[in-house]
């Protein structure tokens, strides 16, 4: 093992902030600089409800690859493993150690995060087992790789609900919006088109009712505490693969992918039953505004936004407590897009 290269790679890793780049190079770090020859190194993470998750593939190095493979965060997730199909995750999980098993290849898991919920172990697969001190340096790794990701969800995530923050929405949306951009050209072609339906991308802003009277009524401290269940009433009835943010306020906003505008109304609907339904404490029944968009494939961050937010308004004109689409408003004449700018909306 050449320390100055595992310090250089460590280096590097430090510099990033992104999450995804992370990975690919923690996992790239241990199969080029620790553990080199290994025929394998993969992170993989826990995701799903309780009793139904599965295992996705954050990172992946392997003898035969360049470059690190990952399951797509938009993935269908009920068709990755099952999380009991690999028992020796789910122990090393649970003991909080490495765990060793196999012969030729040998497979050694250390877990980095505990929590049964959101566990993650870093897998390598070898033809040997792991010598001591490789195993202390992976440990030793692992350790400032925690560090970094903890402060890298600092910068990322919202102090009060733990949720993402608008600062980290930005690359997310440039990311889903030149996916979608290649899906509509994808469109393109009549031989492609029952693709392109299954894999749309759709932002939704969603705004509590009232929120200025709760904090009124009963102060800001219960005005966070509504706030803080409402994320925790996101992060359960929307699906896992939802990216869910809160832009400041009463305000959240929701990246989700759906076949179509049926689906994507009918997954938001189901959080806003789920609102009207709950009874937080001291206050009572809240319920909440909600406008979604399509994106596009030339959208801007705040194109988007300001569509599904002109639907939000309009929710809380027709109301409140209800889902507005912009799609449904535009075909009923409710509103006018401009085609210039795809920003000047009139209300009648």
């Amino acid at each position: 093992m050449a320390i100055h290269s595992l310090l250089s790679a460590l280096a590097r890793m430090s510099a990033l902030r992104e999450r995804e780049a992370m990975e690919e190079a923690l996992v790239e770090m241990v199969r080029h600089d620790i553990v080199p020859g290994c025929d394998a190194v993969r992170l993989v993470r826990a995701i799903g409800e309780p009793g139904q998750q599965h295992w996705q593939v954050r990172a992946s190095f392997a003898e035969t690859l360049d470059t690190s493979e990952r399951d797509h965060v938009w993935a269908d997730w009920s068709r990755l493993p099952h999380l009991a199909d690999f028992p020796h995750r789910q122990q090393a999980v649970l003991i909080g150690d490495m765990v060793q098993h196999g012969h030729t290849p040998c497979h050694s898991i250390f877990a980095l995060e505990r929590d049964p919920l959101s566990a993650c172990v870093l897998e390598i697969e070898s033809v040997h087992t792991l010598p001591p001190d490789s195993q202390h340096t992976i440990a030793w790794v692992l350790t400032i790789y925690r560090n970094l990701i903890g402060l890298l969800d600092y910068g990322e995530k919202d102090a009060l609900t733990g949720l993402l923050n608008r600062k980290s929405f930005d690359g997310a949306f440039v990311r889903a919006a030149m996916q979608q951009d290649a899906l509509e050209q994808e469109l393109d072609r009549p031989d492609r088109r029952t693709t392109h339906m299954q894999q749309s991308y759709w932002m939704a802003v969603m705004d509590i009712d009232h929120f200025k009277q709760v904090n009124d009524r009963f102060g800001h401290l219960i005005g966070d505490e509504v706030l803080v269940l409402m994320a925790r009433i996101m992060r359960t009835a929307l699906r896992h693969h939802d990216q869910l943010y809160r832009f400041g306020g009463e305000e959240f906003v929701v990246m989700m992918r759906c076949p179509d505008h049926a689906r994507a109304l009918a997954v938001l609907e189901r959080f806003r039953q789920t609102v009207e339904a709950f009874e937080f404490p001291q206050v009572g029944h809240v319920t909440t505004s909600i406008g979604f968009t399509l994106l596009r494939g030339d959208d801007t961050p705040d194109l988007a936004f300001n569509r599904a937010d002109k639907a939000v308004y309009q929710a809380k004109e027709s109301g409140r407590n209800r889902i507005c689409s912009f799609a449904e408003l535009l075909a009923s004449g409710t509103i006018v897009e401009s085609p210039a700018t795809g920003d000047g909306i009139e209300f009648f």
